[in-house]
């Protein structure tokens, strides 16, 4: 995602508050530990949270305004809350950028943010269908980054001006 925001800076990154450690890198966020995600949680600060990978996640209130203002922005979400972010914030497109399980665990491996045994787990669960009744474009990221992008663009952009 940020390399298709910096090839195309009409698209913006949604910084999401994450209960993980500070500096691990992969994206800009705002890590915070489980009794603040909750604080924030309770007090609305999110318009979208979820769990995974044995993380908390949320999605900023202040992305509706700017979605509904005309921005186009790009989050790494989870399948499970596609449903709930179209409610939310209306029509939207998924960027579904898939990658083979061999890609993945050296990828998630250089990472080095989960073991060895966390990997294996989060590959060996089974891939749930995406949700009906969502515009979705597939992307497959097995090669270089830079071709990534480069489809991922061309598929968001063929129907508008860049």
């Amino acid at each position: 995602m940020r390399g298709i925001a910096a090839a195309a800076p009409r698209f913006g990154l949604i910084r999401r508050t994450i209960t993980r450690a500070p500096g691990l890198g992969g994206e800009d966020y705002d890590a915070v530990i489980d009794a603040e995600f909750d604080a924030r949680r309770d007090a609305g600060d999110f318009a979208v949270y979820w769990q995974a990978h044995g993380l908390r996640y949320g999605i900023p209130q202040a992305t509706v305004a700017r979605v509904r203002e005309g921005e186009e922005l790009l989050v790494n979400l989870s399948r499970g809350v596609l449903h709930d972010v179209a409610a939310r914030f209306g029509t939207f497109t998924v960027l579904h950028i898939t990658a083979q399980h061999g890609t993945l665990a050296r990828r998630l491996t250089v990472r080095g943010r989960e073991t060895s045994a966390d990997i294996a787990r989060r590959l060996s669960r089974p891939t749930p269908a995406m949700p009906d009744g969502l515009t979705v474009i597939t992307v497959s990221n097995d090669g270089a980054p830079e071709d990534t992008v480069h489809e991922a663009l061309n598929l968001l952009t063929r129907d508008s001006a860049p």
